[in-house]
């Protein structure tokens, strides 16, 4: 199994962003390893400063007031602090919006598939505190953000990770979307995607496992989306992420299977939202969206960051 929290946000108005993720992978038979993400998106720099750590078993726990510690790094619903090569946070939520979980109905977080279980613990926060990268401290002060989580025994076939929130209509106004297609008996699903939308402080399903119209177009640096929700509502969804603020990873999966992962933090994104009287909201962002597409073949695009992650 895997087991993953992270967080993202977005300065207000500049063009920075943090992406910082905690992972466990526990392969079958053997001990756990664990491993601290860091990604700044500066929009002054030639492209994004990554850094990943990994250690053993014996610096993994779970104390009774974090969610997770690796090593002297943690990460809880209030409080997330922690260090990576040349990288360190320490960092305060407030703010934070009830629970988004993601796959409905929710007996599916109990059934075989699908193998990826999604949730944002917090899908809409405000984050203070700083982050220093090689010698250079940057203040956060309320960045709109959220906190994510998510396990499984393998990654889907192809993915999609949307998120956004300070958008300039409504800086309320959140979204928080996966979509995935998986392999069964040696085939590869339709997307389905579940999430929410919050606009004019009423939340909106998206998606769901039996939901159908979704449109999906996504590839590298841009992509479109068509996403019906409950009630008759539907979102429509583009969003673009230039090679130069866009990180590349590699995720691997307990199969062995090598995915090349580009996670941009620091997104344009654009969201036409039709609720369910016919009345269309609107909300766009320069920068302060995430836009990660997880990909089942070795890609050209990008250059991967030089960290494996192997079982």
């Amino acid at each position: 199994m895997y087991e993953s929290y992270y967080l993202r946000a977005a300065h207000p108005e500049d063009p920075l962003a943090v992406w910082i993720r905690y992972t466990v992978q526990k392969p079958k038979g053997q001990d756990a390893k664990a491993s601290l993400w860091f990604t700044l998106f500066d929009g002054s720099a030639d492209k994004p400063f990554a850094e990943k750590l990994t250690v053993e078993r014996d610096q993994l726990s779970e104390p009774a007031d974090d969610w997770i510690r690796i090593g002297e790094s943690s990460f809880g619903q209030d409080r997330i602090e922690g260090s990576s090569g040349e990288a360190s946070w320490s960092l305060r939520v407030s703010d934070a919006a009830q629970p988004l979980h993601h796959l409905s109905p929710s007996w599916l977080y109990r059934a075989p598939l699908p193998k990826t279980k999604p949730e944002s613990p917090v899908p809409f926060a405000r984050l203070s505190g700083e982050v220093t990268v090689g010698g250079r401290k940057y203040e956060l002060e309320n960045w709109p953000g959220m906190l994510g989580h998510n396990w499984g025994a393998e990654h889907a076939w192809t993915w999609v990770w949307l998120s956004g929130a300070g958008f300039r209509e409504d800086p309320e106004a959140w979204i928080d979307v996966v979509m995935g297609r998986v392999r069964v008996a040696g085939r590869v699903t339709p997307w389905v995607a579940n999430g929410a939308v919050s606009i004019g402080g009423e939340r909106h399903r998206l998606g769901g496992m039996l939901r159908r119209g979704v449109v999906a177009d996504p590839e590298p640096g841009r992509a479109r989306f068509v996403l019906p929700g409950e009630a008759g509502v539907k979102a429509e969804v583009k969003t673009k992420a230039p090679r130069e603020i866009t990180a590349a990873w590699n995720y691997g999966s307990p199969d062995g299977h090598i995915h090349d992962v580009l996670n941009c933090s620091m997104a344009e994104l654009e969201v036409g939202f039709t609720d369910g009287n016919g009345t269309v909201w609107t909300l766009t962002t320069d920068h302060r969206g995430t836009y990660e597409l997880g990909l089942p073949e070795r890609q050209s695009w990008l250059e991967v960051e030089p960290y494996p992650d192997l079982w």
